[in-house]
C-alpha cells in the first residue's frame, strides 16, 4: 500500500508541478517597489539624479522600457497611503486615515481584503519584505493579511532613534517598547530577530532586496506565479545609507542613498532577468508619499509644492514607474490621473483575480490605459484627505481646496469659501482663481465628485479607528 500511495504521490506531484509551470506562464509575476518619502522629484527621469546629487541610471532605464505616470496620487500619510494601495479602497474606509498616534491598536482589520490576498486566492506566493506600517499586534501583520512570507519592520524607521538616546524610557508604556526586526509565515505569530536601532536601519535595505531575491527564485524554480512586494525604508528620516554607499558619491548622505535605492533596484531587475521571467513579470516602482520633510533630510517634489502630511500637490503627486514588456508600450508617459487605489483593481483584472462587490471599492481599473488601448485614464477625480479630514477635491486639472497645510508640521489654513487651482497653469498653487467668476463653473463638478463621496460613506460608514476583530460592517 504504501508503494502505491508513493507512485501516485510522485505521480500527482508530477502533474502538480507541470499544472503550477503552466499556472506561471498565464499569470505574470508583479514586483512592486514601494519606496518610503521618496519624492516626485528625485530621479533623474522626473528631472532629479544628477540635480539631487547622485544619477539614477537603472530607474531611468526602466521608464524607457515601460510606462511613466506623472499624475499618480497616493494619500498624505504612511499608513493611509499603505491602507489604500492593499485595499484598493480610500483610507477612511478602513480606519486607517492617519498615521496611529496614540492609537494601541491599528491596522487593517481582518475583515478588508487585501492585494495579497487576492492575488493568493488565484495561485499567487506572496512575500512581503519591508515596511508594513499596517498594523503591529496578532492579527494585523503581513502574514495575517494574505502574504506566506515577511521579513521587515511593523511600523517606521524613527523608531530606530530610541535605543540609542540617553533618555529613552522603554518601559513607561507598551507602546514604547523597542521596535523589532521581525520574521513570519502565515500562521504563526512573527518571530523578534533583533532591536531596529540605528546600525540596523543602515543596513536593513541591503537585506531585504537579498530576501526579495531569494523568495523570486525559490518561486521560479517551483514553477509558481509570485507576488514580491518590496516596501523598502530609505529615504524615510533617518537617511543614513548602507556602509557601501556611505560617502560614495561624495555628496551627502540624500545622494549616497539615491544611488543605494537605484543599486538596489537594478539588482532586483537582473534577479528577474537573470531569472528568465523578465517577459512574464509587471515591475513597479513607486513611493508611498510625497518627500521626506525633516532637515536635515528634507526631500524634494520637483515643480510641485508640499511635502508629505499636506494636501498640495508635492504631497500626492509620487513616482510611479510600471514594465511589462510586449505588453504595456516602453517609453510611454501619462499624465491621466491615476490613484494607488486604482492598483489592486487593475493588477486583480491582469491577473484573474476578484474584486469584492460586498464593499465599496474606489480603485478602478486602469488596464486598458497601461496597455496602451485608451489615452485617457478611467478615473478624472480624486478625494484630497489629510488625515481623516476633508481637504478638497483635485478634478482633471483643477483643485477645488477649502482649507491648506503648507507644511507637515505647520498651521491650518482654512478659508471661508473653496479656493480653485488651475495646474496647468498654477503648478505651486500660489495664485488662487477663488474670484475669478470665469473659472465658477468647476465647482460644479468638483462638488459633485464630493458628494458622491460623502453619499457613499453614509451609505457605508468607515471602519472606526481601533476596531477589533473579528469586525462585521452593519447592513447598509
Amino acid at each position: 500500500m504504501k508503494r502505491i500511495t508513493g507512485v501516485l504521490s510522485g505521480t500527482l506531484l508530477f502533474l502538480l508541478a507541470a499544472t503550477s509551470a503552466a499556472y506561471a506562464q498565464d499569470r505574470p509575476n508583479v514586483v512592486l517597489i514601494l519606496m518610503d518619502n521618496l519624492g516626485y522629484g528625485e530621479l533623474g527621469v522626473y528631472g532629479g539624479g544628477i540635480l539631487r546629487g547622485a544619477p539614477t541610471p537603472h530607474i531611468d532605464k526602466l521608464a524607457s522600457e515601460g510606462l511613466r505616470l506623472l499624475n499618480y496620487n497616493v494619500e498624505a500619510q504612511c499608513t493611509p497611503s499603505r491602507a489604500a494601495l492593499m485595499t484598493g479602497r480610500y483610507a477612511i474606509r478602513t480606519g486607517n486615515g492617519s498615521v496611529p498616534i496614540g492609537t494601541p491598536r491599528y491596522g487593517l482589520v481582518q475583515w478588508e481584503y487585501t492585494m495579497a490576498e487576492m492575488l493568493s486566492d488565484v495561485g499567487y506566493v506572496t512575500g512581503a519584505f519591508g515596511k508594513w506600517h499596517l498594523g503591529n499586534s496578532e492579527g494585523r501583520y503581513p502574514t495575517d493579511q494574505g502574504f506566506d512570507e515577511w521579513y521587515g519592520i511593523p511600523n517606521s524607521s524613527d523608531e530606530a532613534f530610541w535605543p540609542q538616546s540617553s533618555i529613552y524610557r522603554p518601559d513607561s508604556n507598551p507602546g514604547a517598547a523597542p521596535a523589532y526586526l521581525m520574521e513570519s509565515t502565515k500562521g504563526p505569530l512573527p518571530r523578534k530577530l533583533k532591536i531596529y536601532d540605528l546600525a540596523e536601519r543602515r543596513i536593513i535595505d541591503r537585506t531585504l532586496t537579498d530576501k526579495a531575491k531569494d523568495f523570486m527564485s525559490r518561486q521560479v524554480r517551483a514553477g509558481r506565479p509570485f507576488f514580491a512586494y518590496i516596501p523598502f525604508t530609505m529615504p524615510h528620516h533617518p537617511v543614513t545609507p548602507a556602509p557601501e554607499f556611505d560617502g560614495k558619491t561624495r555628496n551627502g548622505h540624500w545622494a549616497d542613498a539615491l544611488a543605494q535605492m537605484d543599486a538596489y533596484t537594478a539588482e532586483l531587475l537582473e534577479t528577474v532577468e537573470k531569472l528568465g521571467v523578465k517577459d512574464n513579470t509587471i515591475f513597479i516602482f513607486t513611493s508611498d508619499n510625497g518627500p521626506e520633510m525633516l532637515e536635515p533630510w528634507t526631500g524634494w517634489g520637483g515643480p510641485w509644492r508640499g511635502t508629505y502630511f499636506t494636501a498640495l500637490e508635492g504631497s500626492l503627486r509620487a513616482p510611479f514607474i510600471v514594465r511589462w514588456p510586449s505588453k504595456f508600450p516602453a517609453g510611454s508617459v501619462s499624465n491621466e490621473i491615476v490613484h494607488e487605489m486604482d492598483l489592486f483593481t487593475t493588477i486583480a483584472t491582469i491577473a484573474g483575480g476578484k474584486v469584492p462587490t460586498d464593499r465599496v471599492i474606489d480603485g478602478v481599473d486602469q488596464s486598458a490605459h497601461w496597455f496602451g488601448k485608451q489615452e485617457k485614464s478611467n478615473r478624472d477625480s480624486v478625494v484630497v484627505y489629510v488625515g481623516n479630514e476633508i481637504y478638497g477635491v483635485k478634478w482633471q486639472n483643477w483643485k477645488m481646496m477649502f482649507k491648506e497645510l503648507a507644511t507637515g508640521t505647520g498651521p491650518i489654513e482654512q478659508w471661508s469659501i473653496p479656493r480653485f487651482f488651475n495646474l496647468y497653469l498654477d503648478p505651486r498653487e500660489e495664485h488662487s482663481l477663488t474670484y475669478g467668476g470665469q473659472n465658477a463653473w468647476v465647482v460644479h463638478p468638483a462638488s459633485k465628485v464630493l458628494a458622491d463621496h460623502q453619499a457613499s460613506l453614509k451609505k457605508y460608514p468607515p471602519i472606526p479607528v481601533g476596531a477589533a476583530d473579528p469586525y462585521t460592517p452593519p447592513e447598509p
